[in-house]
């Protein structure tokens, strides 16, 4: 945009707005080219702002059960690179950090980045956990949860001296799914990510919800009838005993059929195999038997089901969808819009940085676990 078109646009004086922007300049935030549109008369070519797309990076970074993730978009806003690291599940906070520490520096030599102008970094951290729970010595699993978030906030903001943004990274893939790259965003939507851990997001009206102390979207812990298993949460029954990694790769233990981790049950998965499917439709359904109690209560337009298992096959997301259409009240013929969700492992970083550029309505009057830096607009996938 010109600097008149910024005056018109943000209703400010052209001093003002010239003011600004030649301290953008200086900081090398912006750069100035010549319009090259075709005009009448002798005037001199008016000069159009753009961000300059060197000027720094905001980090997505989301630690699962048994990997970490990094994003990162330049200063104009594009993804401009994304990658993986494994780890064990058993791995403290410090290794976990390490990894990512190690990760990022493979992708600065990968992709010719600098990080020497970090702009925000975004994290998403598993499991449930809220900074807004009350503390107690009778709690030990939240009060190591909550170590561990302190240690992690703190390694980025030592590494980096930017802005660091920590909430759950299922609610960030939530974020991302509701958000990324739509013409306009979902107003109403359920998000369950299928993984080592079972996790999920909850939009309702235009707004990420999180609910009184920071909970809301645990679906992983809600329980599906018919199923006895113990859960590490303490209950029985729960979704993660039926539907996560493990629980699937037990249920083809248990019929006699041993996969040597989820690579492996993809493949069988993609001959046909009749444990292997037998399984992941178990799992589907007894993922659209919960999603369709709460679609019940909800009416969502958009439920987004993620994760590796609803990567595996097709089967997954049919048979929750059937589930899904069976547990719905037939009233208008109205349905929500099934899907798996398009951004996969990505997701949660995205949505880490989603949060930081706080260019969307969905994070209104939304309260992370660590506060974060002013609107900006959008991220967006820049060209390849």
């Amino acid at each position: 945009m010109t600097r008149a078109d910024l005056a018109d646009h943000i209703r400010l004086s052209r001093t003002t707005v010239s003011e600004i922007t030649a301290s953008l300049l200086d900081r090398g935030v912006i750069s100035v080219s010549e319009d090259d549109t075709p005009r009448l008369g002798r005037g001199r070519p008016a000069e159009i702002l753009t961000l300059d797309p060197a000027a720094g990076q905001y980090v997505g970074v989301d630690f699962a059960h048994r990997r970490v993730r990094v994003a990162v978009a330049n200063a104009a806003h594009e993804l401009i690179a994304s990658d993986t690291a494994p780890y064990e599940q058993a791995d403290d906070w410090p290794t976990r950090v390490d990894a990512a520490f190690a990760l990022i520096e493979r992708m600065a030599e990968e992709h010719e980045l600098h990080f020497s102008g970090v702009l925000g970094v975004g994290i998403g951290f598993p499991g449930p956990f809220s900074p807004r729970l009350p503390r107690g010595e009778s709690e030990p699993v939240a009060e190591a949860r909550r170590a561990g978030a302190a240690l992690v906030v703190s390694s980025f903001e030592r590494r980096f001296s930017a802005p660091v943004v920590l909430d759950n990274n299922t609610r960030l893939a939530a974020l991302a799914e509701a958000a990324w790259v739509t013409a306009t965003e979902v107003d109403h939507l359920l998000y369950v990510r299928l993984s080592a851990g079972i996790g999920g997001g909850v939009v309702v009206s235009g707004r990420l919800v999180t609910g009184a102390t920071g909970l809301a979207g645990e679906i992983g812990h809600m329980t599906v009838g018919g199923h006895q298993r113990d859960c590490r949460c303490g209950k029985r029954g729960c979704l993660e005993t039926v539907a996560s990694i493990g629980a699937v790769l037990d249920r083809c233990r248990d019929a006699g059929v041993e996969f040597d981790g989820i690579a492996a049950l993809a493949a069988a998965a993609e001959k046909g195999d009749p444990v292997a499917i037998g399984a992941l439709r178990e799992a589907g359904e007894a993922t659209g038997h919960v999603l369709g109690s709460l679609a019940v209560a909800l009416n969502p337009s958009d439920i987004v089901i993620g994760g590796e298992i609803a990567q595996i096959a097709d089967v997954v997301v049919e048979q929750a969808a059937a589930t899904i259409a069976y547990e719905l009240v037939p009233v208008g013929g109205a349905v929500p819009r099934i899907r798996r969700a398009t951004l996969g492992d990505e997701g949660g970083a995205i949505g880490g940085i989603i949060a930081l550029l706080r260019g969307t309505p969905l994070l209104a009057g939304y309260h992370p676990s660590v506060d974060s830096p002013p609107a900006e607009p959008r991220l967006r996938r820049s060209a390849p």
